[in-house]
């Protein structure tokens, strides 16, 4: 278990906070059947939710409905943007409707090819 931050109110100052993507090529986030159900590249537009996601993996067992409430802290300000524009911002989207009680999912950070 990696140390867990403590959150501010936004999201820039948490991101600083979070350990580095260096070497992650993508997370892949797998359901209870062992399925791929989605990905997270790491690509300009998505490396904050991979370094959330990536954080949420060093310091959760599991995707779950706790996990999931730590990541919606940790993205401060997204998380009620994303309550408002359901869609705009399906990282959180998944997380929110893990900590509603969808089922949880195991990630697995995968290298990047060097």
């Amino acid at each position: 278990m990696s140390a867990t931050i403590e959150p501010s109110a936004t999201f820039k100052e948490n991101l600083a906070k979070l350990p580095s993507i260096e070497g992650v090529g993508r997370i892949d986030l797998v359901n209870a059947e062992g399925t791929v159900v989605a990905a997270i590249e790491n690509q300009p537009g998505k490396q904050g939710s991979l370094a959330v996601y990536q954080y949420l993996n060093q310091n959760f067992d599991i995707l779950s409905a706790e996990a999931a409430e730590a990541g919606l802290v940790v993205f401060a300000e997204h998380t009620q943007d994303a309550r408002n524009r359901p869609g705009a911002h399906p990282n959180i989207d998944r997380l929110l409707d893990i900590a509603a009680g969808a089922d949880p999912l195991r990630i697995e950070v995968v290298a990047s090819q060097a």
